[in-house]
């Protein structure tokens, strides 16, 4: 029987598609949030504070979290053929990813609680699919996973065997996979990868999460197997949040949670609530931009040693290319109707 390498208590950086990583990432809370004058916070602490800073809950998140305790007592008692799963679908930088990775430490912390002292256990697996992936790839990162040794010498049946034996002793509960717009299944490798992905479905008693962008115009869902999928799984839009309705007050409070959260000796509490519009404006309503734009902010300040957060810098900050090029984009108005004489 092939085992899988357990974790090493390690300082060094290991991916979250390794059992050490994963590992890391539920064992390491946030930091702290000290008090900013704490003279004992040392400039280069307070800046790894920023650098990773805070994780606020989105309705997304609440709504994905929900959608996936449900699903895990649906599928308990289900002991094969097609157990249900949940897709996050949306664009980019949106948090879909961050929303899975969450929500599988809260699953795995959960489940620490419930079976303290049980080392071979592994109730989440997290992984994301390679670019032009085959079937073999993507077990492989199963496999890479668990730390399974000897994968040259295995063909994708043993890979697979193996991974589903060790999944199905470790009480893996969720297994979550991220970027599954990737596979294509409009090429032969594409199906076939699919089609592996189905059978450990159905091979590990399990909950499968799947995130990617924008799925349902993908090839994923098209066809006869992607009529298989989504008779199996329900989606959840993960969607930027609009500055209007009850988006612009669910929008307000997070920006105002971040700025709650800034640790800067010289900022003044409800700097960045003074800018919702403009923040929203740069960075489209989205969760993974306006977290790169206020932590590099931050770090810009703790740098050049004015410890602030102003309009001005925000302005410096540049963003993906793809947030700068809606917010620089020059807005359509409409022109008005002339009366025919």
């Amino acid at each position: 029987m092939v085992t899988a390498a357990q974790p090493a208590t390690t300082s060094a950086f290991s991916p979250l598609t390794t059992w050490d990583g994963w590992q890391q990432f539920v064992d390491t809370p946030h930091a702290p949030a000290r008090n900013a004058g704490d003279q004992e916070w040392t400039l280069e602490q307070r800046e790894d504070y920023h650098a990773r800073f805070v994780v606020l809950k989105t309705p997304a998140m609440d709504t994905i979290s929900t959608a996936v305790r449900r699903l895990l007592l649906l599928n308990r008692g289900q002991q094969g053929g097609a157990r249900r799963g949940l897709i996050i679908s949306g664009p980019a930088t949106t948090g879909k990813t961050t929303a899975m990775q969450q929500l599988g430490r809260t699953v795995e912390l959960a489940d620490r609680r419930r079976h303290p002292n049980q080392d071979g256990r592994l109730p989440v697996l997290f992984i994301t699919v390679p670019p032009s992936s085959t079937p073999k790839m993507l077990i492989s990162e199963f496999a890479r996973f668990l730390g399974l040794p000897t994968l040259e010498r295995m063909n994708q049946i043993q890979i697979t065997n193996a991974v589903c034996e060790l999944l199905c002793e470790m009480g893996t509960q969720l297994v979550l996979v991220d970027d599954v717009h990737l596979m294509d299944t409009r090429s032969r490798a594409g199906a076939e990868t699919s089609d592996q992905l189905k059978y450990l479905g159905e091979r590990i008693p399990a909950t499968f999460v799947y995130s990617g962008i924008d799925v349902e115009a993908s090839p994923l869902l098209t066809g006869v197997r992607g009529s298989q999928l989504a008779g199996r799984f329900k989606i959840v839009r993960n969607q930027p949040l609009r500055y209007g309705s009850a988006d612009k007050k669910v929008w307000n409070a997070l920006v105002n949670g971040m700025d709650s959260a800034l640790r800067l000796r010289q900022h003044r509490p409800g700097t960045l609530v003074t800018h919702p519009a403009y923040l929203h404006a740069r960075t489209g309503g989205r969760m993974g931009s306006l977290s790169h734009l206020i932590r590099e902010a931050a770090l810009v300040s703790l740098l050049d040693g004015t410890e602030k957060i102003t309009k001005k810098l925000l302005e410096q900050i540049e963003l993906d290319t793809a947030a700068e090029q809606r917010a620089r984009a020059p807005r359509r108005h409409r022109m008005p109707t002339q009366r025919q004489p």
